[in-house]
């Protein structure tokens, strides 16, 4: 074989060297084994020709190929720069080529988890794309032995990788028109001839240039006119190899011909793409304008679309709330409308009414009257909620609005935007956002300094005060109901939540973090403080899944509140606990290392003697139960005294945290060895004994002096000196890590600290952090793999793992029970 029994990095040089010596392999892309580009830049720049996966041994074709997909697919790699025309695999013996067009449709799978390791060939979503990709690969791919086929394969990428920029026009559709225009932005808005802070100021922007160029058809590329498909709703036109501003009110000001300052540029980008969207895309495409707005503008407005699913749902909420004839009975108003995808589904157009803030969003709807929707042209307008007078409304909505009989019948029914402003020692302010609307100031003091960065929140205290006894139902986060920096919006905002439901924030569009949305129906005729509500639950599929309860926090004292006076008097430290802030989100900011790293952190506290048992009660508390979607802004308090008798919960936490924490022994001493060195056959003695003698009750009380490590009376802290009784669980978890602590100290380890086989050397004050880096090791980007090829190692991993969660599930009841979490 041409490249038997070498390493992998050394295939690529080879392959490289051997196949592709005229481009340039050298460039590395994300987590891509292997890249392929030519060695001068065209006019776009460098635009890759071959993204490869490269494997030791002789490998399957079709999962070398799955795992490249879920490389890319992981990293949205597509997004960020523009795809090459082939995909490849290769190992010790062949190679393999597919064009990405082929395949392109597989990374808009819906509701599909690309978080998986490409590596891993078990999970469901490598079986899924292997199934997918089989009979493409059979129909589409070429695979060239390196020996047999050398010939062929010089000529394979003569005649195609190294002509890959003129491979086929990839089709527009929904899924990449976006991607397609971060690439225009970088290669045609640069050489469009016009003043684009003129343009901004009349309410035009680049994404309106980009939707003419997409709706020309590339049947007569040289000769461009306006009598094909055009859509009357654009702003800007493509005509006589120029654009033309098509907004009425502002062709007098624009009426000159905008062209530009290099046409070939111009043309040659979009020989890349075949125009018009294929056509089964073109009113989604007009319908989803929204995405294309400037990033400033889009963050400005906090705008995102609600999914149909969600908008359905919604829709059944209110009905079975209102009543089956709501929408008679009602009149609806939506005043964040946005393109008016919340509305679908309704029937009474002419009990609805439509408000948003761009023209452009109204110029859609309207269109999208002409073409079925069942909306009124009346009733649909241009109006800045947060600022605008009522008195530009409508007058059929102003006298629903005046009339207190009406009002009690309109339902305000929004999604808003969930944009922030104000800046804090954590972030900056997004300027113009919530500080310069009417809202803002007129309720400047009815909300806290925190409650009124929200726009969303603007939004509820604008209905609330001038539209009352108003029903309101929206989307919003919980932030309104559950953090204590919304405590005085509670207070002045006092409507009924008479129905809740949640579901995952990232099924929204523009949504990353994984927290809940939730769907509010609020009764402003009957006043109460919210102080808690059982919320209905789905999933990302729509399917019901269970209820939770959701607390206001109004009077609460907090986990971090609790633990402050035990760290006050700590003299000598053993490590330094992170206390990030009280919620599930910031459950990674919680954790234990030997030395305090960044001096400067206000988050780390000292970890002595007298305060171990409580640092281990609030790690464990922290780490016990996995943080999720739905716990998110959970809240963890200050509990009742009642753990306080209850040893065996103490003992337990205690085991947890020594067997749960990242502590490395390359920082500082580690004083957080839970076994002694007859235990676990330790070539030499442990820097420190302090955790077992800790655990047996055998640490020495001493008169505090510089070098006293432990806290007594005397010093300021008190501990109790008594040997530890441990439950059959936390038993289990010892019995199960003093295994793996003994398989570590009996390896074979190279002489004074060197490396042997990618190992480090021998430390015998290795943390559990330390035991896992030497079995599992680093990769070139310096992370830890998540794998070892050790089998032993990897079980008795495991079964500590194992029994590490039987002990958590043993904790968990009494987290609820003391008060640290509600249930």
């Amino acid at each position: 074989m041409k490249y038997q029994k070498i390493r992998e990095e050394e295939l690529k040089n080879k392959v490289g060297a051997d196949w592709f010596s005229q481009f340039d392999t050298t460039e590395i892309i994300g987590n891509i084994d292997f890249s392929v580009f030519p060695r001068q830049d065209n006019l776009f720049g460098r635009t890759a020709l071959l993204w490869a996966e490269a494997k030791t041994g002789n490998y399957d074709v079709p999962a070398m190929f799955v795992q490249l997909i879920l490389t890319i697919g992981k990293a949205r790699t597509f997004d960020k720069t523009l795809p090459p025309a082939f995909l490849g695999a290769f190992d010790f013996k062949k190679m393999a080529f597919i064009p990405y067009i082929s395949i392109q449709d597989i990374f808009y799978l819906n509701d599909f988890n690309w978080n998986v390791t490409p590596s891993n060939h078990s999970t469901k979503e490598f079986k899924l794309i292997k199934e997918r990709i089989e009979a493409i690969l059979k129909q589409k791919s070429y695979i060239f032995d390196f020996q047999k086929d050398e010939k062929e394969l010089a000529t394979f990428i003569k005649n195609n990788v190294a002509k890959a920029t003129t491979a086929n026009k990839i089709k527009i559709d929904k899924n990449n028109f976006i991607p397609i225009y971060l690439r225009w932005l970088e290669i045609v808005k640069p050489n469009i001839d016009v003043n684009w802070d003129d343009l901004k100021k009349a309410n035009i922007y680049d994404n309106d240039f980009y939707l003419a160029d997409l709706f020309v058809d590339d049947r007569d590329t040289q000769n461009i006119d306006d009598d094909l498909t055009i859509r009357d709703s654009l702003f800007v036109v493509f005509q006589n190899q120029g654009y033309k501003i098509a907004k009425e009110d502002l062709k007098q000001m624009f009426d000159a011909t905008i062209k530009f300052k290099n046409t070939e540029t111009y043309l040659q980008f979009w020989k890349l793409y075949k125009r018009p969207p294929i056509k089964e895309f073109q009113d989604y495409i007009i319908e989803r304008r929204d995405l294309l707005a400037p990033q400033d503008i889009r963050e400005r407005k906090g705008a995102f679309f609600t999914p149909r699913k969600w908008v359905e749902l919604s829709q059944k909420y209110i009905a079975d709330y209102l009543g089956e004839d709501w929408q008679d009975e009602y009149y609806i108003w939506d005043c964040a409308a946005g393109t008016g995808n919340l509305l679908a589904g309704l029937t009474n157009k002419y009990n609805i009414y439509a408000s948003t803030l761009d023209q452009a969003d109204v110029n859609v709807m309207h269109e999208r009257i002409e073409h079925g929707a069942n909306l009124l042209d009346s009733h649909v307008f241009q109006f800045d909620f947060l600022n605008d007078d009522f008195t530009k409304l409508p007058q059929s909505l102003q006298d629903i609005i005046n009339n207190e009989e009406k009002r009690k019948k309109l339902v305000i029914y929004i999604n808003p935007p969930y944009a922030e402003t104000g800046s804090t020692k954590h972030k900056e302010s997004k300027k113009g956002v919530s500080n310069e609307t009417m809202s803002h100031k007129k309720y400047f003091a009815k909300m806290s300094t925190f409650s009124k960065r929200e726009l969303y929140v603007q939004f509820l205290m604008r209905i609330y005060a001038d539209i009352p006894t108003s029903k309101i139902v929206n989307f919003s986060k919980l932030k309104n109901l559950q953090s204590s920096y919304f405590l005085e919006f509670r207070e002045v905002f006092q409507a009924k939540l008479e129905k809740l439901f949640l579901v995952p924030a990232d099924t929204f569009d523009n949504v990353k973090g994984k927290f809940p949305i939730g769907f509010f129906i609020w009764n402003s005729e009957k006043n109460q403080i919210f102080q808690e509500i059982i919320a209905d639950v789905f999933d990302s599929e729509s399917k019901f899944i269970g209820n939770k309860k959701i607390f206001s926090y109004n009077n609460e004292k907090y986990l971090n509140d609790w633990l402050r006076p035990n760290w006050s008097n700590i003299k000598k430290e053993i490590g330094f606990l992170s206390c990030n802030s009280n919620d599930f989100q910031n459950q990674n900011g919680v954790f234990i290392e030997v030395e305090k790293k960044n001096q400067t952190s206000t988050y780390f506290k000292p970890i002595g003697v007298s305060n171990l048992k409580e640092s281990s009660i609030y790690f464990a508390v922290r780490h016990c139960i996995s943080a999720d979607w739905l716990n998110d802004r959970d809240q963890f308090l200050f509990p009742n005294n009642r753990w306080m008798t209850d040893l065996e919960f103490q003992n337990n936490c205690l085991v947890f945290t020594l067997f749960r924490n990242d502590i490395s022994a390359k920082s500082g001493i580690n004083h957080w060895i839970p076994f002694t060195e007859h235990e676990v056959n330790a070539k030499e003695k442990f820097a420190s004994n302090f955790m077992t003698n800790f655990i047996n009750g055998k640490l020495k009380i001493e008169e505090p002096s510089e070098n006293t490590l432990f806290e007594n009376e005397n010093s300021g802290g008190i501990y109790d000196n008594q040997p530890r009784q441990f439950s059959a669980e936390a038993t289990a978890v010892f019995d199960a890590g003093r295994e793996l602590w003994k398989y570590y100290h009996a390896q074979k380890f190279p002489s004074s600290g060197g490396v042997s086989e990618g190992r480090g050397g021998y430390n015998v004050n290795a943390s559990l952090y330390d035991i896992r880096e030497y079995f599992q090791g680093r990769n070139e980007k310096g992370r830890m793999n998540s794998r070892s090829e050790d089998e032993t190692y990897t079980q008795l991993l495991g079964d500590l793992r194992s029994n590490l969660k039987i002990l958590a599930d043993v904790i968990k009841p009494k987290i609820y029970e003391y008060g640290f979490l509600k249930e």
